[in-house]
């Protein structure tokens, strides 16, 4: 009996720590989002968390820790598309169409906190060491994934700095409907860009970017291999 209770005591310990180190997240976050990395003190980051300031360092070290976790758990990177298992009947198209529907559907996700967005883009601006580390962790094995992807219908020869300015083309349609879903609502009116579905965004994107691969090697690229 004495066992079971320690056992239970020190699950609810186990519990009560892991709220503690969610709300310093989300409360690290929509400070670092409002004020920035430099601007915001971990007293007040403590205080909106309702943490003990020691909480800070047990559970990221110091700032600096809860920073770049703050900035990782912000990141809209998929994991699904760092390492995919696809189903062997997949094909180029089938492929390009999962990794832009996962793209956008993780982007767009209206479940995710607003400060998520927010703080990605302050990061993206004035970027930190938080920025170095999110790439190399997420963003790159999920830009490798595509890399293969575009390995398999860009045409053998062409220089490395088009296929990566083409992942970029494709990466960027899909940060459009996040980034500058307010001015593409203005534009094509609430009620048409509220119809939009990810399935649609996604068929879209795919196809587009699929004819433009196909003429890449038919019309020089100026600057292409200097």
């Amino acid at each position: 009996m004495n066992g079971q209770l320690a056992i239970n005591q020190r699950d609810k310990g186990v519990e009560a720590a892991d709220e503690t180190r969610t709300r310093l997240i989300h409360a690290a976050g929509e400070i670092f989002a409002e004020k920035g990395f430099r601007s915001a003190t971990v007293r007040e980051i403590c205080d909106r968390a309702r943490a003990n300031v020691a909480a800070v360092n047990y559970h990221f070290g110091d700032k600096e820790g809860l920073y770049q976790i703050a900035v990782q758990e912000a990141h809209c990177c998929p994991a699904e598309l760092q390492n995919p298992n696809w189903p062997e009947s997949f094909g180029l198209e089938e492929k390009l169409r999962f990794f832009v529907t996962a793209m956008l559907s993780s982007h767009l996700d209206k479940s995710r906190p607003e400060w998520h967005a927010r703080l990605m883009l302050r990061e993206l601006s004035e970027p930190t060491a938080a920025c170095a580390k999110l790439v190399e962790a997420y963003i790159r094995p999920s830009a490798g994934t595509l890399w293969n992807i575009l390995g398999d219908v860009i045409p053998a020869g062409t220089d490395q700095v088009q296929v990566w300015l083409t992942g970029f083309s494709i990466v960027g349609q899909c940060l459009f409907y996040k980034i500058n879903e307010p001015i593409a609502s203005l534009l094509m009116g609430p009620e048409n860009y509220d119809k939009l579905r990810i399935e649609q965004l996604a068929e879209h994107i795919t196809q587009f970017s699929l004819a433009a691969i196909g003429k890449l090697g038919q019309t020089p690229i100026p600057g292409a291999g200097t």
